[in-house]
């Protein structure tokens, strides 16, 4: 009876509010990247309260993610849970999901590391330091409007991939801490050291409302530049619905000099440097593929905006079988190097060692063909079919920005600074918004202290007792200062920490 009476409420709420399929959720027209539809759904047909009095205030963000609605339960404990863990059966199921190719969505090249490694990838690149938002500690991309970003075209499928784990090991390991870590082991199994993983990571259960991703309405649009392209404070990727650049280039135009400007600025407000900007973009696309082997005009709507029969996946493609070799994600058709599921140094190996032509991708996005290659790449499906050496706008700005291209022959002639370099800026990528190493959790957490974690030293002094205490009191009365002067004193002192990314204070 209860079933009922919640399923009778739900499709009343549905009626009542005029939420249909063709007023909301169905597409206005499928845009080249990725099938995602153009523009936000419209609003439901039923005024609401807030089309009544839109400056009313609205305080229904500091309800969200509260613990009297947390799912798990107040007694909860995410630390003891984590703790009891066995991590290394868990590391170990992980990696048996990297080669148990499904039919559903089959792995490229039989092993799932490149679509694993975007995941955590796009999970933490969301961070920006401007206002300490975004990134991987409450695991959002499971969320509006997060998953169903063009830039996270098909991330739904790796998440799925990685139920039969989730369900396993169930409120032991959080999603967020799920998709991190994956991403480790993804590496890992494809013959690369990284740096070390924390957990700590405590999924929310209800997307974030308070995050200001841009003013833009739709897709991929970028009304967040002024001026000489100056970007928008505290934005960090170039067009809403971007983790960073566009890989096509500034707003799609092929040039990678333009493009370098566009990285550094992003990467930038992430908190990297140019070194770590290299590692990070060279390690990336050191293994894997991307999806553009197909037009994009037959691919359907992101999550949020498909069919419930769709059962919370989107992006369902037309064109032949929609997967495998006919999948597509970004509409650019890439393979990197001629090692697409082990660690190697072919990323510049080929970025240098081959002169690079426009063209474009079966989807008609512009990417970068080698002239007259001596060696071709292996299909991610196909043994019998090879590929000429390709690279995106925003890899020939590893070679063309002088900056960038010095730093990346460095790396080039220098392997293990290289892997070094990559290993620490993916665990900073990954952790950066953790905070101090006091909430790091498991036995792979580094024990060295980095800059970026703003450690603070070891106590090496006496402390102050209850009688240093006293005349410290003593002494501020008697400072002179007011009530009123000393309570806003240490208001500003405390109200600089954000909960976000655990900074200030």
């Amino acid at each position: 009876m209860k079933k009922l009476l919640m399923s009778i409420a739900l499709i009343f709420a549905v009626v009542s509010t005029g939420w249909t399929q063709e007023k909301a959720g169905k597409p206005e027209q499928a845009d080249g990247w990725s099938g995602a539809t153009k523009k936000s759904p419209s609003a439901a047909s039923a005024a609401q309260t807030v089309d009544w009095w839109p400056n009313q205030l609205n305080l229904s963000m500091l309800r969200q993610n509260s613990q009297k609605s947390n799912p798990m339960g107040e007694e909860f404990n995410y630390i003891e849970a984590f703790n009891s863990l066995d991590y290394e059966a868990l590391k170990t199921d992980i990696e048996a999901v990297m080669t148990e190719s499904q039919d559903w969505w089959p792995a490229d090249y039989g092993h799932y590391g490149g679509l694993f490694i975007r995941m955590a990838w796009h999970s933490a690149g969301t961070y920006r330091t401007g206002d300490g938002r975004g990134g991987s500690r409450s695991g959002q991309q499971r969320f509006a409007p997060l998953n169903s970003w063009p830039d996270n075209a098909n991330l739904d499928k790796a998440r799925r991939l990685l139920w039969p784990v989730k369900q396993k090991y169930g409120n032991k390991i959080s999603w967020a801490d799920l998709m991190v870590l994956t991403g480790n082991v993804a590496l890992e199994s494809m013959g690369f050291e990284t740096y070390g993983f924390a957990g700590g990571r405590e999924d929310s259960w209800e997307p974030e409302l308070d995050v200001y991703w841009g003013k833009e309405t739709e897709w991929l649009a970028d009304e967040r530049y002024s001026g000489d392209r100056e970007l928008e404070n505290p934005l960090a990727a170039v067009q809403m619905g971007l983790i960073y650049v566009n890989p096509e280039g500034p707003n799609g135009n092929p040039d990678p000099v333009l493009a370098a400007h566009d990285i550094r600025e992003t990467f930038g407000r992430m908190g990297m440097n140019d070194e770590e900007t290299v590692a990070l973009i060279a390690g990336g696309h050191t293994l894997g593929k991307t999806h553009g082997a197909r037009p994009a005009d037959k691919v359907g709507p992101e999550p949020e905006a498909a069919p419930i029969e769709e059962q919370g996946f989107g992006w369902k493609s037309g064109y032949g079988s929609g997967k495998g070799p006919d999948a597509v994600t970004s509409g650019l058709e890439v393979i990197w190097t001629a090692t697409p599921v082990e660690w190697s140094q072919g990323y510049f190996k080929s970025l240098f060692e081959h002169e690079w032509e426009l063209t474009k991708s079966p989807a008609g996005a512009h990417q970068w063909v080698a002239k007259n290659p001596e060696v071709l790449y292996p299909d991610a499906f196909d043994p019998e079919k090879k590929h000429k050496p390709t690279m995106l706008t925003t890899d020939l700005s590893m070679r063309y920005d002088p900056v960038y291209e010095e730093i990346s022959r460095r790396f080039y002639e220098n392997p293990e600074e290289f892997n070094k370099a990559f290993a620490k800026a993916w665990f900073k990528l990954t952790h950066r918004d953790m905070g101090p190493t006091t909430t790091y959790l498991g036995p792979e957490a580094p024990k060295e202290d980095l800059i970026w974690q703003d450690p603070i030293p070891a106590v090496n002094h006496d402390l102050v007792n209850a009688q240093d205490v006293t005349q410290l009191k003593t002494a501020i009365l008697n400072s002179g200062l007011s009530v009123d002067e000393m309570v806003k004193t240490a208001w500003a002192s405390a109200s600089t920490y954000r909960g976000s990314d655990r900074r200030g204070g």
